[in-house]
């Protein structure tokens, strides 16, 4: 195998009708079950879309055994050759100056070429931030990129929008205005909803409290509602992340990223504790069996694997940051969740109202200076 990075090769086995597939660019290596974890998460995906085609990037000589072992991949899989890995302890800073020979940016330069569709990665969330950010850029009209995730909710359609969840640690009124259109339009084109509703994450409802650019992305957000075609609920608390009063939840990322990992640490805790209570007396084992399909329904509605893939939004490419510990099955969630994008053509009406948006902010700050 050809160790230089030329993505834009064919490979000789992938036959003709490859073309009309949704190709997903995968980094194989960032996750921490191991290139094995991510093949299988392929090979998965492979075998519910037949629309689907890969290029996986990492080492050539780990991967096509790997691949070889999945039938399914036949005819549907380029193997990019990528020697070096970023590891998650790596820094966003020393990867951006040095990691061109990695997997992870191999696999974004596949996207900005056009080889790829959108882009999964395991890998070092901030890593991946920065090399998309440097690769791809960020749309007009976007300061702070966001990473958008799926929250198992009360609502309608099983699932509420949190954004953003820790792309940046600050966000200003404008950056959370634009958060709300990304949100929109990602939610919108993930479920069918024509008028999402959105809530701006706050320490209480009353309209008094909360941080100045709280207070004024508020009104920034309030004022937009017709245009970019969402109902604005007002201000809501953690408690509404999960519920039905709300599609789209809006807040910075040092927020987000606390409310996403509390939430998870939540749902294992409950998980841990309700296995310790099944095995802790012979009654509490019958109770078990007795309650065993409704257990089953409850773990699949939670089941984070059913919904791994952070959304990088703002970007100019779709890119899905899978969890690091994610599974096969985690990884097969990811791609079809990045399949599912590259193919709804959300990102140019994301685009349109981005700028539309950020021209609506620049009108309300000059009126606010003119007064």
């Amino acid at each position: 195998m050809d160790s230089s990075q030329d993505h834009s090769r064919t490979d000789p086995s992938v036959d003709s009708t490859a073309k009309a597939r949704v190709v997903i660019s995968v980094d194989a290596m960032g996750g921490d079950r191991g290139p094995e974890a991510v093949v299988a998460g392929c090979a998965q995906s492979a075998q519910t879309d037949p629309d689907i085609s890969f290029l996986i990037h990492g080492n050539a000589q780990v991967l096509e055994p790997l691949v070889a072992r999945h039938p399914v991949l036949a005819g549907r899989c380029t193997v990019v050759h990528a020697e070096g890995v970023v590891t998650m302890d790596d820094k966003p800073s020393h990867i951006m100056r040095h990691g061109k020979a990695t997997s992870m940016w191999s696999t974004i330069a596949a996207l900005k070429s056009g080889d790829g569709h959108a882009a999964v990665s395991c890998g070092n969330t901030g890593a991946l931030m920065a090399v998309s950010m440097l690769q791809l850029r960020r749309m007009t009209g976007v300061n702070r990129p966001a990473i958008a995730c799926l929250w198992p909710s009360r609502g309608p359609h099983g699932f509420n929008t949190l954004l953003d969840v820790g792309a940046d640690i600050k966000a200003e009124a404008e950056d959370l205005l634009a958060y709300a259109i990304m949100g929109v339009t990602y939610f919108r084109n993930g479920f069918g909803e024509a008028l999402p509703r959105v809530g701006l994450l706050n320490v209480g409802t009353e309209e008094h409290k909360g941080r100045a650019e709280i207070k004024a992305a508020h009104e920034l957000i309030s004022q937009y509602a017709d245009i970019g075609r969402y109902e604005y609920v007002g201000f809501v608390e953690g408690g509404d992340i999960p519920s039905n009063r709300v599609d789209v939840i809006v807040t910075d990322g040092f927020t987000g990223n606390i409310a996403l990992k509390t939430g998870e640490g939540t749902a294992k805790l409950v998980g841990d504790i309700l296995r310790e209570l099944f095995k802790s007396s012979v009654f509490a084992m019958a109770g078990a069996l007795l309650a065993n399909r409704a257990l089953k329904r409850l773990s699949a509605r939670i089941d984070p694997r059913r919904v791994n893939g952070g959304v990088f939004l703002g970007l100019n490419g779709t890119v899905v940051k899978s969890h690091g510990s994610a599974d096969a099955m985690g990884v097969a969630a990811a791609i079809g969740l990045a399949a599912k994008l590259a193919q709804s053509g959300y990102h140019g009406r994301m685009a349109e109202r981005l700028v539309i948006a950020a021209q609506a902010a620049q009108d309300a700050v000059k009126t606010g200076e003119t007064e």
